[in-house]
């Protein structure tokens, strides 16, 4: 009987210890749900510094974002989105200072994985209504609404935005929607001067999975990574997304 009863202790104490362990183990797949990975904040850090043109902080950056499992088209793929808000004499600095870093690790004996390439789009209709489509499930916000503001005074670049921005580079699954919206949000935040933008693409992040908790600590990457000044910028702006959302 005595020994039933420390069989019965036994169990009943691997028992404890099981839904100790769960409610651990539970507890850290929420708060690393509730944190940007280590790969979304060095995509953030590189993005902001190849719109700000630092190449030599951007450098530890590139090393660290393959450290993390990043893949090199990954990388490429965020440098290339950047030019959509920052021109082209950016974006090619930047993928020239990632080539060189590739290059050192490889003379390093550091082997980087290439990772996926896009797929190929096999669509029939126009890139303005895949473009639009795309835009629709960001924003949530149907866009076949007569055009105001800046799209009624320039339609052209309604259309540029439509038929390369959101087809030609959104549509490329490299990235998914949520890390092509933080890469645009340090982006924006970096240049300065776009807080009209900065609060559509932030609510765009809520709206692709984003948490408001991750674009709060999106401010603290920003800090560390650019300065004080940005993120307090970034800051406001995220307040006013917060407070209406």
């Amino acid at each position: 009987m005595k020994q039933g009863m420390k069989v019965g202790k036994l169990i009943g104490l691997v028992v404890v210890l099981g839904f100790i362990s769960y409610h651990i183990n539970a507890q850290t797949e929420v708060s690393s749900d509730e944190s940007l990975t280590d790969k979304q904040q060095n995509l953030i850090s590189i993005a902001a510094l190849t719109a700000k043109g630092d190449l030599q902080a951007l450098k530890p950056f590139l090393d660290k974002g393959l450290d993390t499992g990043l893949t090199i088209n990954q990388i490429k793929e965020a440098i290339v989105h950047v030019y959509a808000y920052c021109g082209f004499p950016r974006s090619i600095r930047g993928l020239q200072t990632f080539m060189e870093v590739v290059n050192e690790r490889k003379a390093k004996g550091i082997t980087d994985f290439l990772g996926a390439t896009a797929t190929p789009v096999n669509d029939e209709r126009s890139k303005y209504e895949r473009g639009r489509e795309i835009l629709e499930k960001l924003t949530g916000v149907p866009q076949n609404m007569p055009q105001t503001g800046y799209s009624a005074f320039a339609p052209e670049i309604e259309r540029f935005l439509k038929e390369h921005l959101f087809a030609d580079i959104f549509e490329r699954d490299v990235l998914t929607y949520a890390e092509r919206e933080l890469v645009t949000i340090s982006v924006i935040s970096s240049i300065g001067n776009a807080e009209p933008m900065l609060r559509s693409h932030m609510k765009i992040c809520l709206n692709v999975g984003i948490t408001p908790e991750q674009l709060e600590q999106f401010i603290k990457v920003i800090r560390a990574t650019l300065g004080k000044k940005e993120a307090k910028v970034a800051q406001k702006v995220l307040n006013e997304v917060l407070s209406v959302s």
